[in-house]
């Protein structure tokens, strides 16, 4: 939901700062990598209870993850850099919560399994809306530059480091938010769902496929 308004508060900064790196030669699936080994190092850290370190890995992490593409936009877009970067990002999003269930299994785990269930169906009406739009040529630029359709939602990237932040400042508070947020992912895969019966259900040439 805060996508596209926070897009147009750090990409000026992102893209000078990426135009740097491509003149350092720093390639954009090197910082994809950095930042997907920051953020899994700020899942290290939450296992071990160091929450403050945690927070300060997941914001350098998210920086890298700002910085690959601002890297690729000065210098070349490929579509495994694309896929590298998403994947990577699902990583990341899976490892955080993964790090409070292993802190803390006995208060965490059930909560924390709860949540992954939901980032994994909201992952997968994101990821099946963007094949349909790839499908039926349908682009948007208001998340930004993207490799692959971005639909928007009541969660998206920014709440959920702002989520995964105000855990690492209230971790004996994890299961009653993991609740809330995931049953709020739950709410934007539904609302996905039905975005995407409203853009695609109707097209009469259409034909249903089996994954």
């Amino acid at each position: 939901m805060l996508d596209a308004h926070a897009r147009k508060l750090i990409d000026p900064p992102l893209n000078l700062a990426g135009r740097g790196l491509a003149r350092a030669g720093i390639g954009a699936n090197a910082v994809t990598l950095a930042g997907l080994g920051l953020g899994l190092a700020a899942a290290a850290a939450v296992v071990f209870g160091a929450f403050m370190v945690g927070l300060c890995l997941i914001l350098a992490s998210r920086i890298a993850d700002g910085l690959d593409g601002a890297v690729a936009r000065a210098t070349r877009k490929t579509d495994f850099g694309g896929y590298l970067d998403i994947t990577s990002d699902f990583l990341f999003y899976g490892a955080i919560p993964f790090g409070f269930i292993l802190y803390d299994p006995s208060a965490n785990g059930v909560a924390g399994g709860f949540l992954l269930l939901s980032f994994y169906v909201n992952g997968a009406s994101f990821l099946g809306y963007a094949i349909l739009a790839e499908k039926k040529g349908i682009t948007t630029q208001s998340q930004g530059v993207k490799s692959l359709y971005y639909s928007n939602g009541l969660l998206e990237g920014t709440e959920t480091i702002a989520f995964f932040l105000l855990l690492c400042l209230l971790p004996a508070y994890f299961a009653p938010l993991a609740y809330l947020f995931g049953a709020l992912c739950f709410a934007t895969a539904t609302l996905r769902v039905i975005g995407a019966y409203q853009a695609f259900g109707h097209l009469s040439n259409d034909r249903q496929e089996s994954p």
